[in-house]
């Protein structure tokens, strides 16, 4: 499969995985932030890092995939999951690296990677060096970026994108 690159950031406009990464449409953001609570939005869209240990996904241990809370992009799977300790769910591996972007963030008097979906730019949280093998890498995410979908279940609702 091939992709097209995304004019806005070089990226594809299809993941390996065949869902479609183009943007999300300001009236299909304005839509889907509709049944966000003020937690989420302020996560989401502002940058915002939930206090550690308080979000709802920390100690889900169920089998299924966890999507955007916004568009419902995959973008980790739960066997990919571990305690890091932080007091956030942290990942190894996201479910297509398609699905995130990375961007540089120098806040809090520190170098940091923060990492976005692909799709409709939602922070989601940061990355880190310091994960388990094979990566040795740790996605660190507020459980408010994202929604649990368990293993046979569908995503709430994703505007219209969906795998090829």
């Amino acid at each position: 499969m091939t992709t097209n690159p995304r004019p806005e950031d070089g990226g594809p406009r299809r993941s390996a995985s065949g869902y479609d990464l183009g943007p999300v449409s300001a009236s299909d953001r304005e839509r889907l932030a509709r049944s966000l609570s003020e937690d989420e939005r302020r996560v989401l869209f502002e940058s915002a890092t939930e206090r550690p240990y308080c979000g709802t996904l920390l100690h889900n241990k169920a089998a299924g995939i966890y999507a955007c809370r916004l568009c419902s992009l995959p973008l980790f799977q739960s066997q990919t999951k571990f305690e890091s300790g932080t007091g956030w769910p942290s990942f190894f591996e996201p479910f297509d690296r398609d699905h995130i972007r990375h961007v540089e963030d120098r806040s809090h008097g520190m170098a940091r990677t923060e990492i976005r979906c692909r799709r409709c730019d939602s922070h989601l949280g940061h990355i880190f060096p310091d994960g388990p093998p094979p990566s040795h890498l740790r996605f660190c995410l507020n459980s408010a970026a994202l929604q649990f979908i368990a293993q046979g279940e569908s995503p709430t609702g994703d505007g219209g994108h969906v795998p090829a």
